[in-house]
């Protein structure tokens, strides 16, 4: 299957939306077989969906993507107005003090950009 880059609208800022479906896409066309998902903790919801989703263990901060087997942990922003929030550099700090990789993404391609430098990195041989 041929890898199709990363399409986003260029006459106005994509969505985070936009940004995250589009890097996903690609990683798993990218990386086949190795999983990767989302954390629903953000999007529009009825009160009464939220507060489900809150007894059910939904913790804002906590990062938009992980892919397991890598122990990456990635959070997404749009290109621009993107804010990184308190709470998601709590998580951030809390998630990294217990072992695991986070990176901050400012779009799918600085997502792309930083995911194939963190794999590089993971996978370069040890110095003996």
């Amino acid at each position: 299957m041929e890898v199709r880059p990363i399409t986003l609208p260029t006459d106005r800022l994509p969505t985070e939306h936009e940004e995250q479906r589009e890097f996903v896409r690609w990683f798993r066309q990218t990386y086949v077989g190795t999983r990767i998902f989302a954390i629903p903790n953000g999007g529009a919801r009825s009160k009464a969906t939220a507060g489900k989703m809150k007894a059910e263990g939904l913790s804002p901060g906590v990062p938009d993507l992980f892919i397991p087997a890598w122990g990456l942990w990635i959070e997404m922003k749009r290109t621009k107005r993107g804010k990184h929030e308190t709470v998601q550099k709590d998580w951030a700090a809390y998630l990294e003090a217990c072992g695991y990789s986070v990176i901050l993404c400012k779009g799918a391609m600085a997502a792309h950009d930083q995911v194939i430098a963190f794999d590089i990195e993971r996978t370069k041989p040890c110095a003996s």
